[in-house]
């Protein structure tokens, strides 16, 4: 590792710190389903509701890879319209399991399941998801005031891929 990604990773370490247990929980079992890392049943379940839950994700990501062929490289608009609809229905999968509870969480999480060129269409994406009325209006109204002006309209979007991927720890038996 060279010394500018090392910085980025320290960077994406402290950001990941920064969020909540269980956004940092939801995240490493999303990436386990989603990356195809681990069992997650076996890793994540801690109860028959979990497990049902950790099924329906396994179900909801399975557009993933489909996801990361179309995420459209030019500025056209040909290529937004299957990609955005396909990226908010599973936008909105996440953000109802409660787990996300912030911008910066769900792009953390997109990042790394669609890779770097996703982020241009990740703040649309999550505004999309989070005005749904599937999702509670309390729930909504907190989702949306988590998205700041800079991450929504910034100069330009970073191609620098992600180097953090944040893993299951086993905590030993006191």
């Amino acid at each position: 590792m060279g010394v500018s990604t090392t910085s980025v990773t320290i960077a994406e370490m402290r950001e990941f710190a920064g969020f909540t247990a269980a956004e940092q929980r939801y995240i490493r079992r999303s990436l386990d389903i989603g990356l195809g890392r681990q069992d997650a049943f076996k890793l994540w379940a801690r109860s028959a509701q979990e497990n049902a839950a950790i099924r329906s994700q396994y179900l909801a990501y399975q557009e993933l890879k489909l996801l990361r062929a179309m995420v459209p490289a030019d500025s056209g608009f040909e290529a937004v319209e299957p990609f955005i609809g396909k990226l908010v229905r599973l936008a909105a999968f996440d953000l109802a399991q409660e787990r996300v509870a912030s911008f910066s969480a769900f792009r953390f999480l997109y990042e790394r399941l669609l890779g770097a060129g996703v982020r241009p269409f990740l703040p649309s994406a999550f505004c999309g998801a989070a005005a749904l009325p599937q999702i509670r209006p309390d729930r909504r109204k907190m989702l949306l005031q988590s998205l700041s002006e800079a991450a929504a309209t910034p100069h330009g979007w970073s191609s620098a891929v992600p180097t953090f991927y944040p893993e299951f720890i086993e905590r030993e038996a006191a």
